[in-house]
């Protein structure tokens, strides 16, 4: 997709190099997301960034939302706005599922999702494969609020690795529960949005698991989240898109979307997985859930129509 990072008139923009940003002290300024004509910013500064294997890492402190996580110029996170999103993915999928024991996390290198995941008691083993290793350093040393107690639960397998290999090459039916945190279909993560990956996801899951993946948005990206849902139906044989907001992201409307073998198992939070964690949630709770699966907006509910 492509999407880049433009930079207020005013503001210089960072340079990348093989080290982090430079010594001299950051111009406060707006850092923006600039895509399809609209930008999206935030007062701040670029405290950190530096050019991975895989993409360009870019640290930010922003006045409104604290310090956040640009990947090739987009927004991924921040630290007063992450939990629109991390408890968006995981509870609808951790509370639907069969079992829970065991959980892949394909991405989410800020360690936000594994941190969700772990509130739940059930969880006995949870594997992340994250493809860049500088934004799980970088999310630790910079955004220790987002990962929290995760980096250390004995329960947490790091991996810095290929998820998409790792997906091909697991054991079938080994997890529980598959989570895809990743950005979007363009760089490292374009491979998350195939035929072939989905399938292997659906391989790997055990009977009575739940698959999820943020399906962009509906407005922003409307086209790329109409086939990720159509795909992910004809894979799963279930699937359904949730909609709730982070508003740094393109449009602020977004999109997470659900997928089972066996049913829509995902829309039904079973009580007590759901009462172990809603009360330290600040958006997700079972009846949020119930509104944002009914929530599907008249042009996307025309054109999945019998898909």
């Amino acid at each position: 997709m492509g999407r880049r990072c433009a930079w207020l008139e005013g503001v210089t923009p960072p340079s990348v190099s093989d080290t982090a940003a430079s010594d001299s002290a950051p111009t406060p300024g707006w850092v923006d997301e600039a895509f399809d004509g609209v930008r999206y910013g935030l007062a701040g500064k670029v405290i950190a960034e530096q050019q991975s294997a895989f993409q360009r890492v870019t640290i930010i402190e922003s006045e409104r939302y604290g310090k956040g996580l640009l990947l090739d110029g987009c927004w991924m996170t921040a630290e007063r706005q992450e939990r629109h999103y991390h408890e968006a993915i995981v509870h609808p999928a951790l509370c639907g599922a069969e079992r829970i024991e065991r959980v892949l996390v394909i991405g989410g290198g800020d360690g936000g999702t594994a941190r969700e995941c772990l509130r739940h008691p059930g969880v006995q083993h949870l594997d992340m494969v994250e493809i860049d290793g500088l934004v799980v350093e970088w999310s630790r040393q910079h955004l220790p609020s987002i990962g929290g107690a995760a980096w250390g639960d004995p329960r947490f397998q790091l991996t810095v690795g290929d998820g998409i290999a790792w997906a091909a090459n697991a054991t079938d039916a080994s997890y529980d529960v598959v989570i895809v945190d990743g950005s979007d279909p363009a760089g490292p993560a374009e491979g998350l949005f195939n035929r072939a990956f989905f399938a292997h996801c659906r391989r790997i899951l055990r009977p009575g698991g739940v698959f999820a993946t943020q399906s962009e948005s509906p407005e922003a990206f409307r086209q790329v989240h109409l086939d990720t849902v159509r795909l992910l139906r004809e894979v799963f044989g279930h699937a359904e898109p949730m909609y709730g907001w982070v508003p740094m992201y393109p449009s602020g409307w977004w999109s997470w979307t659900f997928a089972a073998v066996d049913g829509p198992r995902y829309r039904q939070p079973r009580p007590e997985r759901a009462a172990a964690v809603a009360d330290g949630c600040e958006i997700w709770s079972p009846r949020w859930q119930q509104g944002a699966f009914e929530a599907v907006p008249a042009f996307v509910e025309r054109a999945l129509a019998g898909a």
